[in-house]
């Protein structure tokens, strides 16, 4: 009897310690995910391949998980179910703004001088301009995400600083696709007149054959500005040791298969910092979308 005792307890014993490496590694298992600006299943395909490469050059289990929106990247940023995120320029901010110590610490080349395109069904009448399409006026009109820096925020600064009112006082109906391919599929049924985008979600979906461009069209381009960004949390170097941070930083920038940046698409990832982030920070204030 007391044989078997002891058994038990050395089992229970045994049991307790390898549940609480178990929680030590999975404590340790550092986590990404993306914003949802496109299609699901290449948003899997596309991150799972990046998180095999940060494993690989990092030496570490690297695990992307996907979300539902926006604001709920933004959400497990700040409560760390995720350590890096490939946040547009607004969840960037916001991400920052909500984990004190967070930096953005690289960005696509294009990101320094992002687009987005305004776009219109072709029954609109309406044609490409260098000035602001005033002629949207009195339209349906669809954004992105309500999150999207360039399929909401960038958008609806330009029409309140070109028509003087918000969007729900221009336009007959507005509405939040919740990704810029749903905004390109609405306007080009006719479900929406004219939409704003990502201009490299509609060089993509050019490329893959999805835009009919005898239903719908490009009709202006905004100037550019500071979009997406790798952000992480500033407290990385506390579980995974001293420079971590900057050792996926260099892991970022180091990336040259021209495969796995075409998914993105960008041509390489160059270093980037708070501060780019500024006139993002000053537009999301100034529509009202964050507090001063």
């Amino acid at each position: 009897m007391l044989k078997r005792l002891i058994l038990l307890a050395l089992s229970l014993a045994v049991l307790c310690c390898a549940a609480s490496v178990l929680a030590q590694e999975k404590s340790k298992l550092f986590t990404f995910t993306a914003i949802p600006d496109e299609d699901t299943a290449r948003l899997q395909q596309r991150f799972g391949r990046v998180a095999q490469y940060l494993s690989e050059t990092l030496g570490i289990a690297v695990n992307y998980i996907p979300v539902k929106s926006y604001s709920a990247s933004v959400a497990a940023f700040k409560n760390n179910d995720v350590q890096l995120a490939w946040f547009g320029g607004l969840s960037g901010v916001q991400a920052r703004f909500a984990v004190p110590g967070a930096m953005a610490i690289a960005q696509g080349e294009e990101d320094l001088d992002f687009i987005t395109f305004f776009i219109a069904h072709t029954r609109t009448g309406l044609t490409p301009s260098e000035e602001f399409p005033r002629g949207i006026a009195g339209m349906t009109f669809t954004f992105g995400s309500k999150g999207s820096t360039s399929g909401r925020l960038m958008p609806e600064f330009y029409i309140r600083s070109a028509l003087g009112k918000a969007p729900r006082e221009v336009f007959k109906r507005v509405g939040y696709s919740g990704d810029h391919s749903k905004t390109l599929a609405l306007v080009q049924s006719g479900s929406y007149q004219v939409g704003a985008l990502n201009y490299k979600v509609w060089e993509n979906e050019v490329k893959a054959g999805k835009v009919d461009e005898s239903k719908v069209q490009v009709i202006w381009r905004t100037p550019s500005y500071p979009d997406y960004n790798w952000t992480i949390r500033g407290d990385v170097d506390q579980t995974w040791g001293e420079g971590f941070s900057d050792k996926v930083q260099q892991a970022l920038l180091a990336m040259k298969d021209p495969e796995l940046l075409a998914s993105f698409p960008r041509k390489s990832f160059i270093k980037a910092d708070n501060s780019m982030y500024q006139p993002i920070l000053d537009t999301a204030r100034e529509i009202g979308i964050l507090q001063k």
